[in-house]
């Protein structure tokens, strides 16, 4: 991603004017140095300089950090390591010199500061930069606390469902076009090959979604959190079916239904915003979930397999495809950095407990399949479009937002590839009153 750009479109910005050189280049034992040193050890992964003439490790290493300004370490010291980073970050205060991607898998082994050692470091902070360190205003695209956004309605309730959908996905169909690809699938592709381009992996991904839902002419196919339509879409154009797809956000509804009509499947394809809770029909041959476990909340999925279950004919099936933590006993909750910038209110299960819910449930588990590696080759293409089209996507949604994405799309491509997260396909079918399955004996996908 740009690691020839003074400043990665991963990071979201390049700075108006080259970082200002260092005043000295000798090892100073001021705060600043103190607290580099305490995180990042004598010999960092990366170069550091800052604003004050501080330099630790290569100054010309390929790889940098540049602190701009005593807001950085405002944001830092004010907040817990992660949020504190990505607040100056996301405001320009923090610049990475190189690829985003290579700079964070270099820095993740560095220490995180406890909070007697931000109180102390705080405190030597504020002697030696009394007319500079102050208090910097939070990001304008940061959510409220989960306190605070408690009063805005139960957790997981329509209402906050909502908003939270809302302030992810309402960003701009544009913007999303420009990361996305022609495919907007906003989801983990399935690469056939090492060749494989994106929009061919993304074909693919939903081509084996048909596939394991055993979709023929004529079925009635339910997509529940469908995104931008592009399951609806390709279930009807290439199986034949009559798809329906709901979402809560309503750019994506919007969008979608255009795309419909543009490729002349608004006849047996349709997507409404609309919350799943809210889908009144019933005997669907399949359901597809892609993506939406992750945003209904840990205690709610029992009653989301129950209500799918409801929705299906005796042998239909779901397929229900989520980011899972890799252990069953792992926290539900997100970082801060995600709760508050990207899915807030977003919980993760270990795919334990999505099969265990399932089976609870009125599911008969017949298949699982872990897209792990696929999703960090997936968030490797996506930044690479944000990197190419940087310029765009910053005039569409503004550089902070551009940064955000930037970061939490990097940042998640590592948790992929080290095992910090992972992707389940779970596939479940409603066994009719005699047992029936209607399944094959050895199912083969055929993709």
């Amino acid at each position: 991603m740009g690691a020839s750009r003074p400043f990665s479109t991963a990071l979201g910005s390049r700075p108006a004017s080259p970082p200002p050189a260092p005043t000295s280049t000798a090892v100073r034992p001021a705060a600043l140095h103190l607290i580099l040193r305490r995180t990042l050890g004598d010999d960092p992964p990366v170069g550091i300089t800052a604003f004050d003439g501080t330099v630790l490790g290569d100054p010309d290493a390929s790889l940098r950090l540049h602190v701009r300004t005593p807001a950085a370490l405002s944001y830092v010291l004010t907040a817990p390591n992660e949020l504190g980073l990505a607040r100056a970050y996301i405001t320009g205060q923090l610049d990475v010199i190189g690829d985003l991607y290579a700079v964070l898998r270099a820095l993740t082994t560095a220490d995180e500061l406890t909070r007697a050692d931000r109180m102390l470091l705080a405190a030597r902070l504020a002697r030696e930069f009394t007319d500079q360190l102050r208090p910097a205003p939070i990001p304008s695209e940061e959510a409220p606390s989960r306190i605070r956004r408690a009063a805005r309605g139960l957790r997981h309730s329509k209402t906050r469902d909502s908003e939270a959908i809302s302030r992810h996905y309402d960003v701009s169909n544009r913007f999303y076009e420009l990361v996305l690809g022609p495919s907007m699938a906003y989801t983990c592709a399935c690469y056939p090959d090492d060749a494989a381009s994106l929009e061919d992996a993304q074909f693919h991904k939903f081509d084996l979604v048909c596939r394991k839902l055993a979709l023929e002419p004529g079925m009635r196919l339910l997509d529940v959190g469908c995104g931008w339509g592009g399951m609806v879409a390709h279930a009807a154009e290439h199986y034949g079916v009559r798809a329906i797809g709901v979402t809560l956000s309503r750019q994506q509804a919007e969008w979608a239904q255009r795309d419909l009509a543009e490729r002349g499947l608004a006849d047996r394809a349709e997507v409404h915003h609309l919350d799943y809770r809210d889908v009144t029909g019933s005997g669907f041959d399949a359901v597809s979930s892609i993506g939406l476990t992750e945003h209904i909340g840990a205690r709610n999925v029992p009653s989301y397999f129950r209500f799918l279950h409801g929705k299906l004919r005796p042998g239909g099936r779901l397929l229900n495809h989520c980011i899972v933590r890799p252990h069953t006993y792992d926290s539900h909750r997100t970082g801060p950095f995600i709760d508050r910038y990207v899915f807030p209110d977003g919980e993760l299960e270990g795919v334990g407990a999505i099969v265990s819910a399932m089976q609870d449930n009125g599911f008969e588990v017949r298949h699982a399949e872990n897209l792990r590696e696929h999703y960090a080759r997936t968030l490797a293409a996506w930044c690479a479009n944000l990197d190419t089209h940087w310029d765009a996507a910053v005039a569409e949604s503004g550089v902070q937002r551009a940064r955000v994405w930037a970061l939490y799309m990097a940042a998640s491509r590592l948790s992929f590839e080290r095992h910090q997260l992972e992707l389940q396909q779970v596939l479940g079918v409603k066994v009719g009153e005699h047992g029936d399955a209607s399944m094959p004996l050895r199912p083969d996908w055929g993709v």
